[in-house]
């Protein structure tokens, strides 16, 4: 099998080359002065004018058939290139549908995104005004402990200035006492 394909293969090669030098400069060149010798040698007295005449038309005819069989084997390729190019074409297509989708749904989920951004941002405004609201409560909670100790060290010095005052008093009192009794 592998060698069936090689050789058609090396035959669609050679069949290729054949059709690219029939459509060149070259071969019409080599047409033209295989024609014009053809019409020559009846001239010159070489061939008879009817025998020049019919091998002329059996290799034209000959060559006719061979070129109808070249040009349809290039149209066969170009049929099939042109069959791949419509299926690599379809598959394209496909591909940029997917693509298309695929940019839809990401479009999608960069609003869904946005809109949580969105979101979180509200969350952390409140959360901040939240931290300074309790900030402030702090701040005033402190502030009245800070009036609260400082009144109760007012209270307990004035307190002690009291005691001292009233064990002053008793201490006059005692001595007071004291003398009255040594009286």
């Amino acid at each position: 099998m592998k060698k069936y394909s090689e050789k058609t293969e090396v035959l669609e090669k050679i069949a290729d080359s054949i059709t690219s030098w029939i459509g060149s400069i070259q071969s019409l060149i080599v047409h033209t002065v295989l024609f014009i010798t053809s019409f020559l040698l009846p001239m010159l007295n070489i061939v008879d004018f009817d025998k020049m005449l019919l091998i002329l038309t059996t290799v034209l005819s000959l060559e006719a058939i061979y070129l109808a069989i070249f040009i349809q084997m290039a149209v066969n390729k170009s049929h099939e290139k042109i069959e791949d190019i419509q299926e690599d074409i379809e598959e394209i297509s496909e591909d940029i549908e997917d693509i298309q989708e695929d940019i839809e749904e990401i479009s999608e989920d960069i609003e869904e995104i946005s809109e949580d951004i969105e979101e979180i941002n509200e969350d952390i405004e409140d959360i901040q005004e939240d931290l300074e609201e309790i900030n402030e409560e702090e701040e005033e909670e402190d502030h009245n402990e800070r009036a609260k100790n400082v009144m109760l060290k007012s209270n307990v010095s004035s307190n002690k200035n009291e005691i001292k005052a009233l064990k002053d008093i008793i201490s006059q009192l005692q001595n007071e006492i004291d003398q009255l009794k040594k009286n």
